[in-house]
């Protein structure tokens, strides 16, 4: 079985207040973007894990789709199988990778030993490995709220319109940006702001991570500037970054040859 977990970013991302259970109340809006891992799972006697690609640091145990496979080997005493990550999505990135690796492990586990788990099931045993776990179980935007877990989804009208992302190789780590937020409540929650017009949402979108991780890493603040300076109707930080990117009416041309760059059309109307 050959999977690809497909990667995201965050339209708007608002940190509200940090709750009592030590978790973070949000309102954002996931996009599931045309950048993709690839997950092999096969049979397999014993266990078996390898990842090629871009290199994931730390002990194999703490990977995500390791864990996944542990989790769902315990809750439904499934045989073993051998697990082939490939990593094209950069790390620490704000683009969800890892999120997506764990929550497709599941799903294919899910259709390998036939277990008939509904969506909202895939999503509850998902969420215990991240919190934008459970939004990849389905590959469409989606609203999402309380620590990320509680989806909604959103009709977004964007077709014809093509998105721009960039990473410049800086990894953003949680605790890191944790560190230097500043909590707010719009007027305008992330939903209405994307019922206007696309040109009305760079003053009224934001994302709550982009002063800290701008104060203490500018040059993606200047990413962000450049965007928009080469003709992004929008431009943000997807979560807590380093990726930056940028929605344009014209397809826009690669235009920076040191850094991880992607141009795709956003093929989907809803």
């Amino acid at each position: 079985m050959i999977l690809f977990p497909p990667a995201k970013i965050n339209l708007g991302l608002n940190v509200l207040y940090k709750r009592e259970d030590g978790f973070h109340e949000l309102d954002t809006c996931m996009l599931p973007i045309a950048i993709s891992d690839v997950l092999e799972m096969l049979p397999s006697e014993n266990f078996k894990f390898k990842q090629t690609g871009l290199t994931v640091d730390g002990d194999e145990e703490m990977n995500l789709v390791v864990r996944a496979f542990r989790l769902m080997q315990k809750r439904f005493h499934i045989p073993n199988v051998a697990i082939h990550l490939r990593k094209n999505i950069p790390m620490g990135a704000g683009l969800g990778g890892g999120s997506s690796d764990a929550t497709y492990t599941i799903i294919g586990l899910n259709e390998m030993f036939n277990l008939k788990l509904t969506k909202i099931e895939l999503r509850e045993i998902a969420s215990q490995l991240g919190s934008d776990c459970a939004f990849f179980v389905e590959n469409k935007p989606q609203l999402a709220k309380g620590r990320g877990e509680i989806l909604s989804t959103i009709q977004l009208h964007l077709l014809g319109y093509y998105m721009k992302i960039v990473n410049p190789g800086i990894h953003i780590g949680t605790a890191e940006a944790y560190n230097d937020i500043k909590f707010s409540t719009p007027e305008t929650s992330v939903e209405q702001v994307l019922d206007l017009p696309i040109d009305q949402w760079q003053e009224l979108l934001q994302n709550s991570f982009e002063k800290g991780v701008f104060s203490n890493h500018p040059e993606i603040g200047q990413l962000k500037s450049k965007l928009l300076e080469e003709g992004a109707i929008y431009a943000s930080m997807s979560g807590s970054g380093s990726t930056v990117y940028g929605i344009y009416s014209s397809q826009p041309k690669l235009s920076f040859s040191k850094d991880y760059e992607r141009v795709f059309s956003l093929d989907f109307s809803d």
